[in-house]
This record gives structure tokens, C-alpha cells and sequence, in this order.
């Protein structure tokens, strides 16, 4: 890996910055790692290679941006799979849908504090390390099949394995990119747990098959990940918006279907119908499309009781949180005029409120 460090990997760290150059490069050796420079996005495709463990690519550099380095990547079937963090001062709702479209793993906005810079690079690193282990087995393994169908049942066991670990670093990345979604909105981790464990109560207790429920509880903390496209001055307004910026806030469902749809991941397929269905309505008054009663998607209808129980019982920036009695009257009476939610699904939470109360104490803010 060029390095005697047990740890070391190999990042490629581009900016046609000098200054900043130097500054990610020190930071990466911190780290224990081995830095491969590049001054442009030119020369960052030049030095890419399946040696690289992961790269720091900043957006804006000259001749070749970021996100064109990491469409071209994308599309090298030896080069695909390498994770990428962009590097940007740029924060605003089209870079960072750029950032997601091109492919890129994760953002980090300049200047960049070595603690979170630490944690992201790491999370990646692992993900990197359990594919990386797989694609060897999975080498090895053709040709000891052919040589000795003896082994075959242990190696199937030892692949079942490298799988489950590479699908646990993928729920790792899925929450990381939830908590980002959630973090310009001022929530917390802890948003995210309840509302995963919300969902995950109510569908074992709608009757979906142990599967079903543990996909729901990794895909619904995705619900408003379209969020990351809404402008931070309609996201985190302290007061109610206009209805030309509840207009542009109601597409955050469209915006996460545009970022999960397409993926070969059975928890991101079940994001992206999360992302599109949770607000819609059972009389069918809800967004983006008007869907009414069963046509709704039902981890869509799960995901609404959760979404609102726990909207209602947290502090928004344009509200303080509703005790427990208060936001269960306010579903009730929403319920009775409008019947905003499966009335199947409203009478099994009311009737099991103790073990959604149970999971709010648990993951408290």
C-alpha cells in the first residue's frame, strides 16, 4: 500500500490550490495514510489507479472539475468502486445534487476540520476494505471450485460472511447520508434512530415478515434526503413559510427520488418509494402526486404515522416540540376531519403506543 503503517491506504487528494493541497495531503499522513497530490482534475485522473483507496477531489479546479473527474471514474469498470469524498466551499442545493449525481460517496465543505474529515474518511475506508476482501475471495474462489468442490460449502459460508459485512458498511453510509440530509434541518441522530425505529415497530406490527421490517428500518431514516436540494433559507426559516416556499419545500420528495432512483440496492430501492409516498395522504390531499388509500406504497403509509408523530413531538425551528398528549390529539383530530393516515395503521399505533413511547425515551436528544 506504500506505507509500513498496518492501516495505511492509498487516497488521491486533488485541488489546484496549493495551500489547501498541502494542508489535505498533512492531514492524510495524520492519519497514517500514504497521499497521492494532484494540481488538477487532469492530473487526478491521470494518478487514478485500482491502487487508490479513496479520494479527496475538490470541485472547483481547472480544465476538469470534480464532479467530471468522478463521472469518468464511475464509468471505468476498474475505477468505479473507489469512494469519493468532493472537498467544496460550494454548499448550496445544486452542488451538492451535482456532488450526488456524479457519484460521488460524501462532501465535506472547506474549511475542513480534521475530526469530521477523520470520521468520513474512515466510514469509507471500511466500506472500501470489506469490498475490496470480497472481490479477492470471489478470485479465489472460481479457482478453487475448480480444483476442489470439497471446500465449496465453507467458502460459500465465508462469502455469506464478506456480504453481510459489506451490506452492514452500507448501512453505515446509508445513515451517514440520512444525518446529512437531516443535519441542515437541525435535527439530530437521534431523529433519525426514532424514526427508523418508529418504522420498524409499526410494519412488524402491520405483520410484515421479519425482512421487510428490517429493510423498513434501514431505508425509512432516507425519508427526506431530498432535503440536501432545499435552500437552507426555506429549510431552516423560523417562522411559516409563504405558500411559494411551501411549494419549493414539497419537493424534497421529488428531489429524493431523483437521488435514490436507479440503484441496484434493494434498502436504496426501498428509500426511494419511502422518499416519494411519505407524505401523501390516505384521502389523497397529500404530496408530490395526490395518491390515495391502498395505492399508497405501504412503507410510504408506515413512514407517515412516524414521520409525523415524531415532526410533532421535536423542537423545528418554527416550534417548539408538542408535549406527547398534545401531538396525539392533533393526529387524532387531523385523522377525524381529513383522515390523513391508514386507519389501519393509526389504530395499531394508538393501540401500541407504550413501545413507540418506549423508543422515543430511549433515543432522546
Amino acid at each position: 500500500m506504500g506505507s509500513d503503517h498496518p492501516l495505511s491506504r492509498r487516497i488521491l487528494v486533488a485541488d489546484d490550490e496549493a495551500v489547501n493541497l498541502k494542508v489535505l495531503a498533512a492531514f492524510v499522513r495524520d492519519f497514517g495514510h500514504e497521499a497521492v497530490l494532484a494540481g488538477s482534475g487532469d492530473e487526478a485522473l491521470a494518478r487514478f489507479d485500482p491502487t487508490i483507496d479513496l479520494a479527496l477531489l475538490d470541485v472547483l479546479m481547472p480544465g476538469i472539475d470534480g464532479f467530471e473527474v468522478v463521472r469518468r471514474i464511475r464509468r471505468d469498470p476498474l475505477l468505479k468502486d473507489i469512494p469519493v469524498i468532493m472537498v467544496t466551499a460550494l454548499t448550496g442545493r445544486e452542488e451538492r445534487l451535482a456532488a450526488v449525481e456524479a457519484g460521488a460517496n460524501d462532501f465535506i465543505a472547506k474549511p475542513i476540520d480534521k475530526t469530521e474529515l477523520k470520521v468520513r474518511m474512515a466510514s469509507l475506508l471500511r466500506m472500501k476494505q470489506s469490498q475490496d476482501e470480497l472481490k479477492r475471495y470471489q478470485a479465489t474462489l472460481e479457482d478453487m471450485v475448480s480444483q476442489r468442490t470439497v471446500a465449496l460449502s465453507l467458502a460459500l459460508e465465508n462469502v455469506q460472511q464478506m456480504q453481510r459485512s459489506v451490506e452492514a458498511s452500507q448501512r453505515e453510509t446509508i445513515f451517514r447520508l440520512a444525518a446529512a440530509a437531516e443535519y441542515k434541518d437541525d435535527n439530530t441522530a437521534s431523529h433519525i434512530r426514532r424514526m427508523s425505529e418508529y418504522s420498524a415497530l409499526l410494519g412488524g406490527l402491520a405483520g410484515l415478515g421479519k425482512h421487510e421490517v428490517e429493510v423498513l428500518r434501514h431505508a425509512s431514516p432516507m425519508h427526506d434526503v431530498g432535503k440536501m436540494g432545499i435552500p437552507d433559507s426555506i429549510l431552516i426559516k423560523p417562522a411559516r413559510l409563504t405558500p411559494e416556499e411551501w411549494e419549493i419545500m414539497k419537493t424534497h420528495t421529488l428531489i429524493g427520488r431523483r437521488i435514490l432512483q436507479n440503484s441496484d440496492s434493494e434498502l436504496l430501492q426501498a428509500a426511494e418509494v419511502i422518499a416519494i409516498s411519505h407524505h401523501e395522504r390516505w384521502d389523497g390531499t397529500g404530496y408530490p402526486h395526490g395518491v390515495a388509500g391502498p395505492s399508497i406504497p405501504i412503507f410510504g403509509r408506515i413512514c407517515a404515522v412516524a414521520d409525523v408523530f415524531d415532526a410533532l413531538t421535536t423542537p423545528r425551528p418554527y416550534k417548539e416540540a408538542f408535549p406527547n398528549e398534545k401531538a396525539l390529539a392533533i393526529m387524532r383530530e387531523e385523522q377525524e376531519k381529513g383522515r390523513h393516515f391508514d386507519p389501519a395503521l393509526f389504530a395499531l399505533f394508538l393501540d401500541n403506543l407504550d413501545g413507540f413511547l418506549n423508543i422515543q425515551a430511549e433515543f432522546q436528544d
